[in-house]
Parts: C-alpha cells; structure tokens; sequence
C-alpha cells in the first residue's frame, strides 16, 4: 500500500513473522451461507488450470502478497512466484525479503507509477511469445492503490491470458475489523494531499450520500496527514458518524480504534499515527436529511435568484462544491419548467 499521490517516500512498517497472536475482535452480523465446494462436483476441482487468452501466448498473474504478518503469504503464492519468468515489484528491494524468505530466486524488475506506460510495449511483447510474468506490490493486492491496473488493461485488449492469486488486502481487512455495515462499501484509495483538494473530494462524497448513496466509505491515509483527514471527515459528514482507523493491520503494534469521526479526529490530533493506516466512516443514518435540506434550500433560492446565484448561495451555506449544486439546481429548474418532462 503506497501514498502514490505524495511525494514523500511511504513508511514501511517491517514485515512480521507469523504470529499465534489473536487479532482484535471485530463486531459481525450473521451472514448468509457461502458457497462451499461440492466433492461430488467434478467441477470443482483446486488442480491450477490456464485461463484463456492469446493462443501460444504467456500468462500475467497478479499475486497478492502480505501487509505485514509474512505466514499470509500463500503456497500458491509462492509457487506462482517461484515458477514465473518475471517479477515484477513496486519496490525490489522491498520485495526482496519475501522472496528470500521462500527461496525465490525469480529475475525482479521495477513496474512504478513512473515507469509503467513506457513498459508497457516490452511487456507485452513478452507475454505474446509466451513469458509468465506475475505481478506484485509492496504489501497487498496488486492495482488497488498500487500500479498495475495500465498494464493489466493493456493485456485486456492484447488478449493476454490473465489471472489472479487473491490474498492479503488491507481495506477489507480493516473493513470486516471495524465493526462499520460490511456491504455495500466503497473504497477510494488515497484522499489529494492538498487540503483545499481533499475537502472537495470529501465534499463530492457528501453530495452524492445526498443524492441517494449509502455505503461504508474506506480510504487508505499517510500518518502525518490522519489527524486533518479526520478533522475534514467530521466537518463535512457530522463528528457523531461512526467510524474507525486501523493502523498497522496484522504487524505486531496492529491497532484497531472504533467512535465517532469527531471523537477520533481529537485522540489522534493529540496522539501522532505511525505506520499504515486506513479509515473507514460508516454510512449516513437513516433519517438522514440531506437530500432533502439541499432540494428545499434550492427550491427557496430558486423563487428569488437566477440558477447560477441560487446554486452559489446554497453551496456556501452547507458546505458542498458549487458545480455539484448547480448541476441538482438546473435539473430542479427544469422540473419547475416543465414538470410532465
């Protein structure tokens, strides 16, 4: 997991070895039965087998790897790994105790943010005469947060056969940890840097819980940066919504703090974060009314003001972008208008 929209390097807690240690309980609800494999299904069947895609071509596999505790490495994993033509890692040197842990001696290369477009090509030429090339990031799954997703599209419309060893994700891991409604979610990856940036991200949010969304929001989150994030997330969405940080998931210092957004802004504005982190804020209660405020407050506006001056009073007044405002003010405007359309 990588802070891919700062410029600082990410910290990186050390890896843990597998421990007996129990993890943090967790509320649940009861849950529907899973699917579970039928032994007189000759369908279902653990034997590896070859996805489809370029004929005579290779394989790209995106290999999930561990968030810290290195026993959640997979034995699949590991072969995949062991048996690929290629690695490619977000970091090598990261990468490099984990494949030594498992006496992997697989050629590695670097595919990052700043050089996946130009490598694309190669990569691909590669896989087309029949190269197995896996793909992995420094903790966790592949493209989430991490690069990969441009050269997993580029194999997409190569007809390149893809596939996936799925693993270790720190988002869904927080997720079932944090006690937060577990469905339906919505994962952002990491906030803008810039304040100004983030609070309009945020309030983006805010204005589509008002237009109907209800879900449990996951964001991963730099520790310097947790403590104003917070504060956003209370400002902007109410100090009283539930939420929670879990910091350093499956690491030997793993921390799991559930409250109200507003109460957790203060404990870590007073107590600094350190290591990974990702914050989840639950959903909007179900007496919400902002929906409804917004369209009462534009409808008000509207009696008195042109579109554009009604969407800029209401846009101050609670807090959300103005371009979101105006676009609900010009549809309630047509509604007025021609209220059979």
């Amino acid at each position: 997991m990588t802070d891919s929209s700062s410029s600082s390097l990410p910290f990186h807690a050390p890896l843990q070895e597998a421990s007996s240690s129990p993890a943090p309980s967790s509320l649940s609800e009861a849950a529907p039965a899973r699917h579970a494999p039928d032994p007189d299904d000759p369908t279902e069947d653990e034997t590896p087998h070859t996805p489809a895609g370029h004929p005579d071509g290779g394989t790209l596999t995106l290999v999930s790897t561990p968030i810290g505790n290195l026993g959640d490495f997979s034995d699949r994993a590991a072969a995949t790994l062991a048996e690929a033509d290629l690695i490619l890692c977000e970091d090598t040197r990261t990468s490099a105790r984990l494949l030594t842990a498992r006496g992997i001696t697989t050629r590695t290369e670097p595919l990052h943010d700043h050089n996946e477009q130009q490598r694309i090509p190669a990569l691909i030429a590669l896989l087309e005469h029949g190269r197995r090339i896996a793909v992995i990031s420094d903790a966790g799954t592949p493209l989430l947060s991490d690069p990969g997703f441009r050269l997993a599209r580029a194999a997409i419309a190569a007809g390149i056969a893809m596939t996936a060893v799925p693993g270790p994700n720190a988002a869904i891991t927080a997720l079932t940890l944090s006690g937060l409604p577990p469905h339906p979610f919505m994962f952002s990856g990491f906030l803008p840097p810039r304040p100004a940036a983030r609070r309009e991200a945020l309030a983006r949010l805010r204005a589509a819980e008002q237009a109907g969304l209800s879900a449990t929001l996951i964001w991963h989150e730099a520790p310097h940066r947790l403590d104003e994030m917070l504060a956003d997330l209370a400002e902007i969405f109410g100090a009283d919504r539930p939420a929670t940080v879990a910091r350093e998931l499956t690491k030997r210092f793993e921390e799991v703090r559930r409250g109200p957004v507003g109460t957790l802004a203060a404990w870590y504005a007073d107590n600094r974060a350190r290591g990974e982190i990702t914050v989840l804020l639950g959903p909007p209660a179900k007496d919400d009314s902002g929906a409804d405020d917004l369209d009462d407050r534009l409808r008000a506006a509207l009696a008195t003001l042109s579109v554009k001056d009604a969407a800029s009073l209401v846009a101050g007044a609670i807090n959300l972008p103005r371009r979101t405002v105006y676009a609900r003010a010009l549809e309630l405007a047509r509604q007025t208008d021609d209220p059979h359309g």
